[in-house]
C-alpha cells in the first residue's frame, strides 16, 4: 500500500523546515494546487485521498517531488507536509485530495534526522553548498567533548536560522536578500525544541548524529552552532529525514518506484482518512 492513513496522528510541536532555493515553485496551500503563474489547478483525481510517504531523492526540491506525484497521478490535488532541502533526502509526506486538510496536523508532529557534521570548516550556507572556510584547531575535540556540546542544545532553545533560509525579513526571503548582497542583518532567532541528539559515530572531523526535534528546527543551524560551541567549524554535509511523526523511512516509497501512469493509481491503493 502506497498511501498511509491519517486517522491516528499523535500531535506534537514539531515540523522541521529548511529553505527553498530560488527558482523552485512553492507548493500551494493545503486547499489548492497552483501553477508557477499562481493559477489554481483543477483536482483531476478526486478519487485519490490519503498521505503518500515518499523517500525524497537527493537533488530535487520538495515542490518538484509534489509536481512529480501530481503528474504521475494524472492531476491529483497535492501538497507536502514539511519541506526538505534539495541536498536532503528521506521522508517527505505528500498529501493528496481531502488529506491536504491534515497538512498542518502532520507538520506539527515531531521529526527525526540522521545528520553528518563536518567540524573542520564553516560555510556561508551552513551546508556543503556554500563557500568553505577552514578552521584550524590545536587538537580535535574528544567524543565526550562533542557529547557535552550537543547537550547544550537540548530542550527549548533560541536558534538563529541560516542566512540562506526561507524566513522573511521585511517581507522578503532571507535567501533572496543574501544572494543579492542586500542582507544587512541576520534573521532573528526563533524558539525551537530539540528533544535528543545522539552521536552514532565520530571520526574527526565528522560527527554523525541522530536528532529528534520539534517544528521549525534548522539542522544546518544546529551544525553551525555545535561547531561554535566546540571552538571548531560546523557544516552540515549530509541530512536524511527518517521520520515525520508516525511516518517513518521504513514506510516510505522511493519517488522513482511510484506508478508512472495515472492508470496505476486506484482508490484501492489508498488508506481512507480516519481508517
Amino acid at each position: 500500500m502506497l498511501l498511509q492513513p491519517l486517522g491516528h496522528l499523535s500531535v506534537n510541536r514539531g515540523s522541521g523546515t529548511e529553505s527553498i532555493p530560488s527558482g523552485t515553485t512553492p507548493v500551494s496551500s493545503p486547499r489548492t494546487t497552483e501553477t508557477p503563474l499562481g493559477r489554481s489547478l483543477k483536482n483531476r483525481r478526486p478519487d485519490l485521498n490519503g498521505a503518500l510517504v515518499v523517500d525524497k531523492p537527493l537533488g530535487i526540491s520538495s515542490a518538484a517531488a509534489c509536481n512529480a506525484v501530481r503528474r504521475r497521478t494524472g492531476g491529483a490535488k497535492v501538497g507536502h507536509a514539511g519541506t526538505l532541502d534539495p541536498l536532503a533526502t528521506g521522508v517527505l509526506v505528500i498529501c493528496l485530495g481531502t488529506a491536504t486538510k491534515s497538512i498542518a496536523t502532520i507538520q506539527a508532529t515531531a521529526k527525526r534526522y540522521a545528520a553528518e557534521v563536518d567540524l573542520s570548516a564553516f560555510t556561508t550556507t551552513d551546508d556543503a553548498e556554500g563557500e568553505r572556510e577552514e578552521i584550524s584547531v590545536p587538537a580535535p575535540p574528544s567524543h565526550e567533548d562533542v557529547q557535552q556540546a550537543c547537550a547544550r542544545f537540548l530542550g527549548e532553545i533560541d536558534q538563529r536560522p541560516p542566512i540562506y533560509s526561507a524566513v522573511h525579513i521585511d517581507g522578503k526571503r532571507a535567501y533572496d536578500l543574501a544572494r543579492k548582497g542586500d542582507l544587512v542583518e541576520r534573521p532573528a532567532a526563533k524558539r525551537v525544541r530539540i528533544d535528543s541528539i545522539d552521536i552514532t559515530a565520530y571520526d574527526w572531523p565528522v560527527a554523525s548524529l541522530d536528532i529528534r526535534c520539534g517544528k521549525g528546527v534548522y539542522i544546518r543551524s544546529l551544525a553551525r552552532d555545535l561547531g561554535e560551541a566546540l571552538g571548531t567549524g560546523g557544516t552540515l554535509t549530509s541530512l536524511r529525514r527518517t521520520a515525520v511523526g508516525e511516518y517513518t523511512i521504513e514506510r516510505a516509497t522511493p519517488l522513482d518506484d511510484l506508478p508512472e501512469a495515472s492508470g496505476g493509481w486506484t482508490p484501492e491503493m489508498l488508506a481512507p482518512i480516519g481508517g
